[in-house]
């Protein structure tokens, strides 16, 4: 289908940028203006809009934004380029006309809206963020809205983008630039979309790639410490503050009644006059009790199934049989309840069948499955203390009469969210008997120094320690101490990090790498454990 923009000129993105207090003055050469009409070409329309100066073409409008060298402009003139927008002027750089604004990226997120027409209005917008599950819980909810659209709903995730309802496409952000997702949502509503199902990170609002959107829906899962570093958030109070955008600019909220710091969160949705649904597990079993609208309730019969109710009314989807997801764990569970509490608000009944699709989600690289026996293996991308306790205790919790013994496999990320690295191994404290520190994304930092980091926070006597850098090297060894143990006692690995990544980022190049799940299957081959889930 076609993207053609709407038209955007230099005197319609004055107009905007000045009623949103963000134009500071128009430059061109030596003329200083407040006013478009006093420059030339004021009602020429822009044929392209970017943020990467090799895409400069005839006409087209750049935006200026982070680490940003003037010599990049050296062919721009050349190119045909029609303005710019920045935050300093560059016209000792460029001949072509200066937009100078207070903010870069929220003026890039308003130009980039006006130029594919809007496309946010004629989608049901749907945010979801949290420390834990944002991507799982985007995937159990767009399989619904899909089915009960018939087809008509969008993805935007940090593992695939799906613009069509069918075709799942790599994504590169968790949250894409500004200009790139008006692009991607123009093309959605051009396909006929009439849902968008947006994972929404605490980057996006730090840097504002969704400024000015407003969520019809917006979720909040959880909160615990993440991205703490000095490029990402300095705090965890700045860390919070950026998640909880989300509910300032959301119509109706759907919150985690777990969630650390409910009452601050609360008093948000109060502030902004945001309705609110709350969602919770409640198992007794676990002494998870929380009242919630929505509840997800482990079935007492079969742990692997569950029900769903809200305000006392079953979610069946037309079906009087308990739920079962591809992906085990309550916390799965949780996610689900997430995922319908978002169907109900976007229209879905809850005897509706299309509800019943979450139940064919597998999420790559999520609670990833192999093994049988006395030897399982997982992949999930925990990679954080709330995800690898909550994985942790879920697999001791599940696997409680075999008395599993763990084995946890994990690295961390390089120059960023340096508090992962303790996190990490304070979730499994306790809990996992042999650790392998490897590399995951160590980027420009030594991984061997990270892994060595991470080993010297295991404090637990018992437990035995490994530092492996290459990571199949790791993880094949993680699976041969495994089957060594597994002849008298269940043994589980846990993969843990990169999920379905097949790629470590190292001095600032994506290095290419088999993927976990790969590794595992070919070692399961090598080892001669078959591949089923009869345990």
């Amino acid at each position: 289908m076609s993207t053609r923009p709407y038209t955007l000129t230099l005197a319609k993105a004055a107009q905007i940028l000045t009623e949103h207090h963000l134009l500071r003055e128009i430059i061109r050469g030596e003329q200083w203006a407040s006013d478009p009409y006093a420059l030339p070409d004021a009602d020429t329309p822009f044929t392209a809009l970017t943020y990467d100066t090799r895409q400069i073409s005839a006409d087209s409008l750049l935006f200026i934004k982070g680490r940003f060298r003037p010599e990049y402009l050296r062919d721009a003139d050349d190119l045909g380029l029609a303005a710019y927008v920045a935050e300093s002027a560059y016209d000792e750089c460029t001949q072509s006309t200066g937009l100078i604004v207070q903010n870069v990226h929220k003026a890039m997120c308003l130009l980039a809206a006006a130029y594919y027409g809007n496309p946010e209005r004629d989608l049901t917008m749907i945010g979801i963020t949290g420390t834990k599950g944002k991507t799982t819980t985007a995937y159990l909810t767009h399989a619904i809205l899909n089915e009960y659209s018939h087809g008509k709903a969008a993805l935007s995730s940090s593992l695939h983008t799906c613009v069509d309802g069918k075709t799942f496409t790599p994504s590169h952000l968790t949250t894409p630039e500004s200009l790139d997702a008006f692009r991607m949502m123009r093309t959605a509503v051009d396909n006929g979309m009439r849902y968008l199902v947006m994972e929404v990170s605490s980057q996006a609002y730090k840097v504002h790639r969704v400024h000015g959107i407003t969520f019809d829906i917006g979720a909040f899962l959880n909160i615990s410490p993440d991205h703490i570093s000095d490029i990402e958030h300095p705090t965890f109070e700045d860390y919070l503050y950026s998640k909880r955008r989300l509910i300032a600019n959301s119509r109706t909220l759907i919150l985690g009644a777990d969630s650390t710091h409910i009452d601050l969160l609360t008093q948000d949705a109060k502030q902004y006059h945001t309705p609110t649904t709350t969602f919770a597990l409640h198992d007794p079993e676990t002494g998870h009790l929380t009242h919630a609208n929505v509840l997800a309730t482990p079935d007492e019969q079969d742990s692997s199934r569950f029900t769903l109710s809200v305000d006392g009314t079953t979610i069946d989807g037309g079906s009087q049989e308990p739920m079962k997801l591809a992906m085990a764990g309550s916390f799965n569970e949780l996610n689900a309840a997430a995922a319908a509490a978002i169907a109900l608000h976007a229209g879905v009944q809850p005897h509706d069948p299309a509800m019943r699709a979450m139940q064919n989600v597998q999420v790559p690289g999520r609670m990833e499955r192999f093994g049988s026996g006395n030897l399982i293996a997982y992949v999930d991308y925990a990679h954080n203390y709330l995800s690898t306790k909550t994985l942790v205790d879920e697999i001791g919790h599940h696997f409680a009469e075999r008395n599993p013994r763990i084995i946890l496999v994990s690295g961390s990320t390089g120059g960023k969210a340096i508090d992962r690295r303790e996190g990490i191994v304070k979730a499994a404290e306790g809990k996992v008997s042999s650790y392998y520190f490897t590399m995951d994304d160590p980027n420009r930092e030594d991984p061997q120094s990270i892994a060595e980091e991470m080993r010297s926070y295991v404090k637990d006597p018992e437990a035995i320690t490994h530092v492996v850098l290459p990571r199949e090297r790791a993880v094949e060894e993680a699976l041969q101490e495994a089957a060594q143990y597994a002849e008298n006692r269940l043994n589980i690995v846990l993969v843990i990090g990169k999920g379905s990544e097949t790629a470590n980022v190292v001095n600032g190049k994506r290095i290419p790498y088999e993927g976990d799940a790969n590794v595992v299957r070919r070692m399961l081959k090598t080892l001669h454990i078959p591949n089923d889930f009869n345990d």
